[in-house]
């Protein structure tokens, strides 16, 4: 290295340096925590999440391997201000999370009130009053927008002096390579907040994502990597992707590939599923159940088969090598698939960092003084 290159180096490191006594610490707390999508993103940002939540037992592997946080098996349900320690009133303190889905989900028409997981988001304002974090974000899909349960949650936020913001998002925005429509909610007690976006740039493509990940068959498994291994093909269904077309639909088929249910009239008006991802486009949403060919559009773009486990993880911009399974224990396709497809997609999460760092660097003179009856454990 030239006398000329070691002195912009050092230059560039104290730049770093000085940016990094001028940026507020944020330490964050990641409630439903699952594998670790938001907390990945977040502590990519520059966030220092402490803890992160859930009542999923196979959450803590991927959770622990690929983060620097301690999971804590519990209901969000039982959770008090005593079990979290967020640092002192030095540091910014954050509650994220995203509550569970389903409830809310346009996949998931049969859920009611009367779903307990209806009302998680109570125990998540609850947490709010109790914990008095300076920041709050939450993930979840549009349909939450539209509940009352959401709106409760909103006024409850603005009663404790916060700003809140809330929009409809499409994760491409944001480097993810997924069509992926998400509701992030954004609330701060510094002052206005909304998410922040870079440039507009082109949507990162299938292609960009997986291309030059190792070939498979139907029910294979690459050695170097168990989780990229994919699902069994029936005879049937192996006639069925190898006449479908990157981004084309059952209704190219000849009739005797069609299933009968799509044959009925109801069944006619979803052609969304049995079909081949595009190359050229981002990938549509990657559900729970993504490592089946016949569950959407789930099928390889130019390979018989639906895409991998592994493949799933990186449309979710999962590292490559993020672990999910201990090495040497089982994979059990539906455990990890849930997994992935419930996650906050980590380029989100970082998304959502890099706007909560920004917010905190701008504001951070205006952090309220918080009385000992109010302070957080």
């Amino acid at each position: 290295m030239s006398t000329g290159d070691v002195a912009k180096k050092k230059k560039k490191d104290a730049a770093k340096r000085l940016r990094g006594k001028n940026r507020p610490k944020i330490v964050a707390a990641d409630l439903f925590c699952g594998a670790g999508g938001l907390t990945n993103g977040l502590a990519k940002a520059g966030i220092d999440v402490r803890v992160g939540v859930d009542i999923d037992r196979a959450c803590e592997y991927p959770y622990t391997a690929n983060n620097d946080s301690t999971f804590l098996l519990k209901s969000v349900a039982k959770l008090s201000a005593e079990d979290f320690d967020l640092g002192d009133d030095r540091s910014l303190k954050l509650l994220a999370g995203c509550a569970p889905c389903q409830p809310f989900s346009s996949y998931h028409q049969k859920a009611t009130t009367k779903d307990r997981r209806w009302n998680l988001l109570n125990h998540f304002g609850r947490l709010a009053e109790e914990i008095q974090p300076d920041l709050i974000t939450m993930e979840n899909v549009p349909n939450l927008a539209k509940q009352k349960v959401f709106r409760r949650f909103v006024n409850r936020l603005k009663k404790q002096g916060f700003n809140v913001s809330h929009e409809v998002i499409d994760c491409s925005e944001f480097g993810v390579p997924q069509t992926r429509r998400r509701l992030v909610l954004l609330a701060s007690k510094l002052g206005p907040i909304s998410l922040m976006r870079k440039r507009k740039r082109k949507s990162k493509t299938v292609k960009q994502a997986i291309f030059k990940m190792p070939r498979l068959k139907a029910g294979q498994v690459y050695e170097r990597d168990p989780l990229h291994q994919t699902s069994e093909l029936s005879d049937l269904n192996l006639k069925r992707i190898q006449a479908s077309t990157p981004g084309g639909t059952w209704r190219d088929w000849d009739e005797e590939l069609v299933a009968p249910c799509h044959k009925r009239k109801t069944g006619k008006t979803y052609p969304g599923v049995y079909g081949r991802m595009s190359w050229s486009e981002p990938a549509p949403t990657i559900t729970t159940q993504y490592f089946g060919f016949g569950n959407g559009r789930f099928g390889h773009p130019s390979q018989d088969r639906a895409i991998s486990i592994r493949e799933g993880a990186i449309l979710q911009s999962f590292p490559k090598a993020y672990r999910f399974v201990e090495r040497g224990e089982p994979i059990y396709l539906k455990t990890i698939g849930r997994l992935i497809g419930n996650a906050v997609p980590v380029k989100l999460g970082e998304a959502i960092g890099n706007t909560l760092i920004a917010h905190s660097k701008k504001y951070a003179r205006n952090k309220p003084k918080k009385n000992s009856k109010s302070a957080s454990a």
